[in-house]
Formats: structure tokens, sequence, C-alpha cells
């Protein structure tokens, strides 16, 4: 028997995509085997904590456990979404919660878990935190849980599903913990961070002893080998009915679906995909489409997420001619078929209600130099569409690239001030370089973050447009612009 375990803390809004598609083929082989979504229970658990005694006089602390069952209710009505106020204040009040009841020298919320003396980009770290388990603040909750899965039946293999920094402390926690109790368990590490260790020059196995195997890129394979089988069945349909399908704090079940891997453009100069040599795999678009419709009818969707790094052409096409009867949304590159006012009416038809661009830079020079393949009068038609056919845009732009300097970012600012009646949400991000990345002879790299796990690398900008000057120009002009101000206020 194999356990499958997400951990914490990673978006509570949505079930765990990895270890469902591993369910599915585990389930197709006939192997007997469990989910354990940590990280939505391991919050909810620490939500029904009491307030600390200490913070008693604090109104904010006071409010926030005073309101949070009504909060915790209030994040599966529909009704909450539509007024950004309230929501913005239920999820402030449930941070604040879960931040209070952390313990010293830790920082729980909804998204991200820090602790002030370990780091997730230090492998010594990891290894702390797999040696003292009963720091983490999710301890408590681990130890009950897991003794009580083992002793119901004791897998001979867990598989721990590590795709964020976020979730590392707290998966090597829980590891540590197993490796302490249950010593005959093999464990297998895997995941996206997992995947970006391995391909950034990191063969060897920092955790051995502790942990059995690391796997590269898709587990189903490996998993299956493994366990001592081969895979005879192809699934790209994941599995969620082992996972707590009504716990997740949204307004009904949001099914994650993705129907690639890698990027199909991957080209961009400096983008991990490419550094990292991530291949790009496709599902069929006609067999996405069964795919999600049969996704759709086992488990009623209220809202369909495309996962992949960008929706390709061709599933695009197949997607704007049916009806899913659920909205979705996805990441798409700013092409010539979102260039078309018909195929974007199209996509809305569909049930698209949103799509997430990568436009990067409002500088066609920037654009060409990284290969981005992107034309910014095309990306000015498709933000136009979008807008005309009703498909919210949530623009993503990157400052401080090698090929950028400050002219260059006052030409994103112009463009997304003329572009800001069309623009429905931002993503503002100062560039990091690939640690593995070819900068070229020309830019000299300097260390970034300290710990042998990080997966970027300071350098020295040609242009001296450093991360600090590109701060100042995002703090003092682009946000304080008021079509863009407008725009910022619609992040929660």
């Amino acid at each position: 028997m194999a356990l499958l375990i997400h951990p914490p803390v990673a978006k509570p809004c949505e079930p765990p995509a990895g270890i469902a598609r591993l369910s599915a083929m585990l389930g197709i082989h006939g192997i007997e085997h469990r989910l354990l979504d940590a990280n939505i229970e391991g919050l909810r658990r620490l939500l029904r904590m009491p307030a600390p005694a200490e913070k008693s006089g604090d109104s904010w602390t006071r409010r926030a456990f005073r309101n949070l069952e009504r909060n915790l209710s209030s994040m599966k009505d529909p009704g909450l979404y539509r007024n950004l106020d309230r929501y913005r204040r239920a999820v402030k009040d449930i941070g604040k919660a879960l931040n209070e009841v952390s313990p010293h020298l830790s920082s729980v919320g909804l998204v991200n878990y820090e602790h002030k003396g370990l780091s997730p980009l230090r492998s010594g770290d990891l290894l702390e935190a797999a040696e003292m388990p009963e720091l983490n603040p999710f301890y408590p909750y681990f130890q009950a849980r897991l003794t009580g899965l083992f002793r119901d039946k004791m897998p001979s293999m867990v598989g721990v599903s590590l795709n964020y920094l976020s979730q590392a402390l707290c998966a090597f926690s829980i590891i540590g913990y197993i490796r302490r109790e249950f010593p005959a368990v093999k464990i297998i590490l895997g995941g996206g961070l997992v995947t970006s260790w391995l391909r950034s020059g990191r063969r060897q196995n920092p955790f051995n002893g502790l942990v059995e195997h690391l796997v590269d890129g898709p587990g189903e394979v490996k998993l299956l080998s493994l366990l001592g089988m081969d895979a005879a069945k192809d699934v790209t349909q994941p599995d969620y009915h082992l996972l707590p399908r009504n716990e997740y704090l949204s307004p009904g079940f949001v099914l994650p679906y993705s129907a690639s891997s890698g990027c199909y453009w991957n080209r961009c100069g400096f983008c991990p995909e490419k550094a990292e040599a991530n291949p790009y795999v496709l599902i069929p678009p006609q067999r996405a489409i069964e795919d999600l419709r049969g996704l759709t009818d086992e488990n009623d969707p209220a809202l369909i997420h495309l996962l992949d790094n960008a929706v390709s052409p061709a599933l695009l096409e197949a997607l704007a001619g049916c009806d899913l009867r659920v909205p979705w949304y996805g990441f798409v590159r700013a092409g010539s078929h979102l260039a078309d006012p018909d195929f974007c009416a199209a996509l809305r038809k569909s049930g698209c209600v949103m799509l997430k661009l990568g436009i990067e830079s409002g500088d066609q020079g920037v654009l060409d130099a990284l290969q981005k393949g992107i034309n910014l009068e095309t990306a000015s038609r498709v933000l136009r569409n979008l807008k005309k056919a009703g498909i919210a845009s949530y623009v993503y732009l990157i400052f401080g690239t090698p090929v950028e300097n400050e002219a260059s970012a006052c030409k994103t600012l112009d463009f997304t001030v003329r572009h800001s009646d069309c623009i429905s949400f931002l993503n503002l991000a100062i560039f990091n370089m690939p640690v593995c990345g070819d900068a070229g002879p020309s830019i000299e790299k300097r260390d970034f973050y300290e710990g042998d796990l990080s997966l970027y690398t300071d350098f020295i900008h040609p242009a001296g447009w450093d991360r600090k000057a590109v701060r100042l120009f995002l703090d003092n002009k682009f946000r304080r612009h008021p079509s863009i101000a407008r725009i910022m206020k619609n992040e929660p």
C-alpha cells in the first residue's frame, strides 16, 4: 500500500493535481493507495486552536477569532466574491488567526510558511527540520493523523509531493517524523520543486539516509517502477475521489487539469523551463476535451483551472468549439488566435472567464531580445478583444531583466496605462535569473540567496538597473499611477 502526501503550505482553494494524477495511475493498475492533503487538513486543524491568551487585548485578534467560523463558511459562499472588500477582510482575518496560533519563530499564512531560524533554500536546514519535527506548527496534526493512518494499515511506501518553497520545511518535518517513528517505510520525494533542484545541476541526493528516492519530472511511471510494476496503461485524467473535495476554501469544487507539461514556446531567454530543459509533452486536444467532460460529470466543479504553462493554440481551438458547461481559466500566450475578436467571443461562449497573459514588457526591443515571440500590436488587440468578449485578463509583467533599463520600464508603464481599461489584474515581478541559465559572457553572476538549494542567482545589471532601482521605480512611479493603482486594488 502507498500513501501520497501533499504537505503544507500551499493554496487551500483547490485540491493538489499532482497526487491526483498519481492516484489515477495507481488506481488503474490496481495498486492500493491513500491520498493525504495535509495542507488543507493541517490549516483547518490550526484554525480550530483557541486564541492565545496573551493576545486577548488585541482588537484585531479578537475580531479574527470571533468571526473565524463565519469567515471560513463565507469562503464557500459565492456571494462573498461579489464584494472585494468583504472578501479581502475575511482572508486577512483568517490569516491573522493562523499567524496568532503559530508557535514562536514560525509564521503560518493561507499560502505561505516561514521559520525565522530555518530556510527552505538550505539543505542543512531542511535536514534540521526533519530531525526536530515537533518544532513544526503542524506537528500535533500530522503526528495524530499519520499515526492513525499507519495503525490502520502500514504503507510500504510514502510519496511526498513538494512543489513550492512554502511547503519545503513542513514536508521535511513530516518526512523526519515518518523516518523516526516508522523507519521501515520507504520515502520518495517528488514534485516540481524537486525536479527544479535536480535539473539545476544537483544530481546527487543531499538527503541520503532520509529519503530513498528523488523523482525528476512526472512521477507516474517512476512510482510504478519503484512499486515493482510497469506502466501498462496511459492515464491523463487525475482522480480526486480520495481527497476531501468539500473542505477547500472556495465556493464550489475547483477542478485543476493539465493538458501538457513543459512549454510549447520554450524559447524565452532566462526562462526556468528552458534552463531546466523540461520537455514539452501535449495531451491531444480532443482527448483533453474528453477528460474535462468526464471530470466535470464526476466532480460537478464550479470552476476549471487549466494548469498548463501556456494552453496550446490547438487546445484553445478545441475549447472554442465546445461548451464545457463550467467556467474555466488558464495561462495563454498573446498570439494570433486571440487577435481574432470572433475567436475570443467563441472562447467566452465555451465558458472562459479569465486568461492569464505573460506580456512581460511594453518595450518591443526588450521582448525581441528575450525571444518572447510577442508582438505588442498583437498583444494590444488581444487585450481589447478579451475585454469586448467579457473575458477578464490577468497580465504578468517582469522588470529588471538584463536587457531592460529604466527607459524600457517607462515604456511598460505607458503600455499598461494605455490598456488599463482592458486589464483586470496585474502581477508585477522583479526578474530572478535561474542559477542554471545561460547568462552569456557579458553578465557577471553573484550569490543571490544564501543556500545550496537556491534556484536563482544575482547578477550585475549591464545598465545598472539593479533590484533596488527597479523596486523604487515600481513603488514610486509604476504603482502610483492612478490608472494602475485602480487595477492593483483588484488583487485581494
